[in-house]
C-alpha cells in the first residue's frame, strides 16, 4: 500500500493544507515541557482554559485547566488538538510577494514599502474610501480595537467590517433592541438551575460542546430541553421535544408560541406592565397564529407546537439559547426578537436560574462586535452615527469629528462594491472570504479584481491566494490580550511562545503601516496589548460595553471578569436585568413585533428542495487551521450530503453515491450521506472546505435589512444523482488519505513539536 508523503514538499505537493509533521530527528518521544501557560483555546466563543506545555518555544501540548470556571479542564476534540496547528510547514515566516510566476518570499521592508506605496497610489487616485479593510472576530479585543482605530485614523477609510457579520449580528441588533444592550442576560452557571431549557438553530454538541456539559447538568437535576432545528442534531436526540421545523420558519414558530401563551394566560402580566413596553403591538401581531396557522407554515404538528408552548409557558426557571440557525437569515434579527418576545412574556428574565444567551460561533465573537470594528460601531457598542458617541471618541482619540469617517458597509457589501469595481484595494486579516461568504464564485471574481490586496495571516488561506502582499503574522499563543466569551467574561490570552521567522502580531503590523502613512500620531503609545487595552477601557467607559473597570490583574485574579464592569472596585456583572431593569433609558425593555414574511428563496418547481449548512465537531469556521491538523482531517475528511432516506429514495440515491446539488448559483458534485435525523424535504451541507467543496458555491447573497447577515441556512436547490468519476478530484484524495491514515496510522503523524 502507498503511504502518505513525510517531507515538507512532499505534503504540499499531495495535499500540503491538510497535514501536520512529524517530531524532527532527535527529540524525544515524549519530552518535558520547560513551562506551562495558563491560557484560552483558540477556537469557539466558549473560549475554554487551557494550559499549553512550552518546550525550546514550541508548544508540544497541553494540560488540562480544571480550575477554569468555565470548562472545569473539559475541552472538545479541536481544543485537545489546538496545539498542533504552530508547528505545519505551510506556517508562514516570511513576506510573500506576487509576482508573474507565483508568490516569492520578500524581505520586510520591500514588502512593507511596496504595500504602503500601493495604499497611497489608489487612495490618491480614487479616494480614501476606495480602500476597504475586512478582518475577523477570531482577533483578541485589542486588535479588534486596534483594526477599527487603524482604519478609521490611520487608512482614514469608511469601509471597514468585519466576519462577526456573518455570525452574530443578528443577534447584537436583536438584542440591543430589545434590552438596550448587546450580551448573554446570564453566565451559563443559570443554565444547570432551569427546568425547561430551549435550543433554537444551534448544534450545540458539535459546535459548543462544553455548553452541552452545562444542559446535560440541568438534565440530570430533571430540567426538560426543547429543541428547534430542521435536523435532528446530537444534542436533540436527547430531547424531550424535538421540533424539526421547514428551513426559514422559525419567527413563525414563536408566534404560534406566543399566541397560544396568551391564549392560555401563561404570561407574566405584572412583569409586562412594569418591566416593558410594546406587549400589546407584538399581541396584535400574533392574533392569527393559531396552533393551525403555526403547523401550515413551519411543518410541525400542532400537538408539537401546544406541547412547546405548555412546557415553556409553565415552568417557574427557563433558559432559551440559540446561534446561527436562526441568525443565518434575510429575517435573522426577527427571528431573535421572536425569541426574546418569549423570554420577555413569561417574566422570568434576570432572576437566578433564568436566562437567555446567543452562543457565540467565533473565538471573540461577542468581544469583537463591542470596540469598534464594525462598519457601523464605536467602542463600547456606540453607534458610530450619534453626535455624542462620536464626540466621546473623537476626545479619547485626539481627532476631530470630520476626521473621523461615518458608517461605511457591511462585509458583504464590501465585497459587492469590490465586484463592481467601486473599491480598489483591500487589506485583510483573521478572514477567508472566499470560504465564508455566500456565493464564493462571486467573491473569487471579486478578490482578481482588486487593484492592490494585501493579507495579514499566519496561513496562505484560500483567500490569501489572491492577494499581492501576504505578511505573515502571529498565531493565537504568540500574542497575548483579552477575549470575551459568550457569556459576556472576559478573559486573558497569554503568550507561550515567539512568532517564527518574520512573523509578527497584527498590532505591530498595523501600528507601522500607520507611522509610514503618516498617522502614527494615533498608535505611539500602543507599544504593548497592555497599553492598547488601558485605551480600549477608557473608550468604552460609559458604553453600554463598559469595561473600564476591567484590568489584566483583576481578568487573572478572578479567572475572568463579565462586563459592564464600570469601576476598578466593581466585581463584574455575571447576571445581567435583575429587578427587572433593562439599559434602555427608561429602565424597560421592548417587545418587538415580528410579523411573518417568508426567506428571501424558497422552493419551487424548479427548485425543489430547502438546503441549509453548518459546522461539524472536528473542524472550525473556514478551515483555515483545523484542515491543517491531520488526526481532525482523519475524522471528517471531506463534505457530503446529508439526506433523509424518503428523499434519497425519490432520486434512487444510496449512502455514498455522488449527487450532484445545484442552486441558482451554482453546482457541486458530493457523495450522499443517508440519514434519519433530517426532515425528508431538507438537505444539509457541512461548510467547511473551499472551492469546489464549498457549501457556499450554492448559497445567496440575500442580507437581512438590519443586520445584513447573510441567509447561509436558507436556500433552495435540486438534486441529481451523477457518476462518481464527477466527484471532485480533491474529494477522493481527502478520502483517499483518510483511509490510508486510519489503516496505516505511521502515514498520519499525531504529534506536532
Amino acid at each position: 500500500m502507498a503511504t502518505l508523503p513525510q517531507t515538507p514538499d512532499q505534503l504540499r505537493t499531495a495535499f500540503g493544507p491538510h497535514l501536520n509533521l512529524a517530531p524532527p530527528d532527535g527529540w524525544d518521544a515524549d519530552p518535558v515541557p520547560d513551562r506551562l501557560v495558563e491560557t484560552h483555546c483558540c477556537f469557539c466563543g466558549q473560549q475554554c482554559g487551557i494550559k499549553l506545555k512550552v518546550k525550546d518555544n514550541r508548544v508540544i501540548g497541553f494540560d488540562p485547566w480544571e480550575e477554569f470556571p468555565f470548562n472545569k479542564g473539559k475541552l472538545c476534540p479541536k481544543g485537545v488538538k489546538r496545539y498542533l496547528q504552530g508547528n505545519h510547514p505551510d506556517r508562514l515566516t516570511k513576506a510573500l510577494m506576487r509576482t508573474p510566476e507565483g508568490f516569492r518570499e520578500a524581505d520586510w521592508e520591500t514588502a512593507m514599502a511596496h504595500t504602503v506605496a500601493k495604499i497611497q497610489e489608489i487612495q490618491g487616485k480614487y479616494g480614501k474610501d476606495a480602500f476597504a479593510v475586512l478582518s475577523g472576530v477570531s482577533l483578541t479585543n485589542e486588535k479588534s480595537y486596534h483594526v477599527g482605530k487603524f482604519a478609521r485614523l490611520g487608512l482614514q477609510t469608511k469601509n471597514l467590517d468585519y466576519n462577526g457579520r456573518l455570525c452574530m449580528v443578528s443577534a447584537g441588533a436583536g438584542n440591543k433592541k430589545a434590552f438596550g444592550l448587546d450580551r448573554a442576560a446570564n453566565s451559563w452557571e443559570d443554565i444547570e438551575g432551569a427546568e425547561v431549557i430551549w435550543v433554537a438553530g444551534s448544534n450545540v454538541a458539535e459546535c459548543s460542546p462544553i455548553t452541552t456539559d452545562y444542559i446535560w447538568r440541568a438534565r440530570d437535576r430533571g430540567a426538560k430541553l426543547i429543541v428547534v432545528d430542521p435536523r435532528i442534531t446530537p444534542l436533540a436526540r436527547t430531547a424531550d421535544l424535538v421540533l424539526p421545523l421547514k428551513p426559514g420558519s422559525d419567527s413563525a414558530l414563536t408566534n404560534g408560541i406566543l399566541h397560544l401563551l396568551d391564549t392560555w394566560n401563561l404570561i407574566d402580566r405584572a412583569f409586562i406592565e412594569n418591566h416593558t413596553q410594546g406587549f400589546e403591538e407584538t399581541l396584535s401581531a400574533v392574533k392569527d397564529c393559531t396552533p393551525e396557522w403555526t403547523s401550515r407554515m413551519t411543518g410541525l404538528p400542532v400537538a408539537a407546537i401546544e406541547k412547546a408552548a405548555r412546557m415553556w409557558g409553565e415552568a417557574r426557571t427557563s433558559f432559551l439559547l440559540h446561534a446561527r440557525g436562526i441568525e443565518h437569515q434575510s429575517k435573522g434579527v426577527e427571528n431573535v426578537l421572536g425569541c426574546i418576545n418569549l423570554v420577555l412574556a413569561t417574566g422570568r428574565i434576570g432572576k437566578p436560574n433564568c436566562g437567555y444567551g446567543t452562543i457565540t460561533g467565533q473565538g471573540n465573537g461577542q468581544g469583537g462586535r463591542e470596540h469598534g470594528h464594525k462598519c457601523d460601531q464605536l467602542p463600547g457598542n456606540r453607534d458610530i452615527e450619534n453626535p455624542e458617541h462620536r464626540k466621546y471618541i473623537c476626545d479619547v482619540w485626539g481627532c476631530t469629528d470630520e476626521e473621523l469617517p461615518r458608517k461605511g458597509q457591511s462585509a458583504q457589501e464590501i465585497m459587492n462594491a469590490i465586484h463592481a469595481g467601486e473599491i480598489k484595494g483591500l487589506l485583510l486579516l483573521c478572514f477567508n472570504p472566499v470560504v465564508s461568504l455566500p456565493d464564493n464564485q462571486f467573491t473569487a471574481e471579486a478578490l482578481s479584481k482588486l487593484e492592490f490586496f494585501v493579507c495579514l495571516d499566519f496561513f496562505a488561506s484560500e483567500s490569501a491566494q489572491y492577494a499581492d502582499v501576504i505578511l505573515p503574522s502571529a498565531l493565537h499563543e504568540e500574542d497575548e490580550g483579552t477575549s470575551t466569551s459568550a457569556e459576556g467574561r472576559v478573559i486573558k490570552i497569554n503568550k507561550a511562545v515567539d512568532p517564527p521567522g518574520d512573523a509578527r502580531p497584527d498590532w505591530v503590523i498595523l501600528n507601522e503601516i500607520a507611522h509610514r502613512l503618516g498617522r502614527g500620531k494615533y498608535f505611539d503609545h500602543f507599544t504593548s496589548p497592555e497599553a492598547i487595552f488601558n485605551e480600549l477601557r477608557v473608550a468604552s467607559k460609559g458604553g453600554t460595553a463598559d469595561y473600564y473597570g476591567i484590568t489584566y490583574e483583576k481578568i487573572e485574579r478572578q479567572m475572568g471578569v463579565f462586563w459592564p464592569c464600570p469601576s476598578l472596585d466593581h466585581p463584574g456583572t455575571p447576571r445581567l436585568f435583575e429587578g427587572g431593569r433593562f439599559a434602555h433609558p427608561d429602565g424597560k425593555a421592548r417587545f418587538v413585533p415580528t410579523p411573518w414574511r417568508p426567506p428571501m428563496e424558497v422552493v419551487d418547481a424548479d427548485y425543489p428542495v430547502w438546503l441549509t449548512s453548518g459546522r461539524v465537531v472536528f473542524h472550525y469556521l473556514s478551515g483555515t487551521q483545523t484542515r491543517r491538523i491531520g488526526w481532525l482531517v482523519e475524522q471528517c475528511p471531506n463534505p457530503y450530503l446529508e439526506i433523509h432516506p424518503k428523499l434519497a429514495e425519490r432520486y434512487g440515491l444510496k449512502d455514498g453515491d455522488a449527487v450532484e446539488i445545484t442552486s441558482r448559483r451554482g453546482s457541486l458534485v458530493l457523495p450522499a450521506k443517508v440519514v434519519m435525523t433530517i426532515r425528508p424535504d431538507t438537505v444539509f451541507i457541512p461548510y467547511h472546505w473551499p472551492g469546489n467543496l464549498g457549501a457556499n458555491r450554492l448559497t445567496a447573497r440575500h442580507l437581512d435589512p438590519v443586520s445584513k447577515i447573510p441567509e447561509f441556512k436558507v436556500s433552495a436547490c435540486r438534486l441529481q444523482k451523477t457518476t462518481p468519476d464527477r466527484i471532485p478530484a480533491e474529494l477522493r484524495e481527502l478520502q483517499r488519505m483518510a483511509f490510508e491514515a486510519r489503516t496505516n496510522q505511521a502515514a498520519l503523524p499525531q504529534r506536532v513539536f
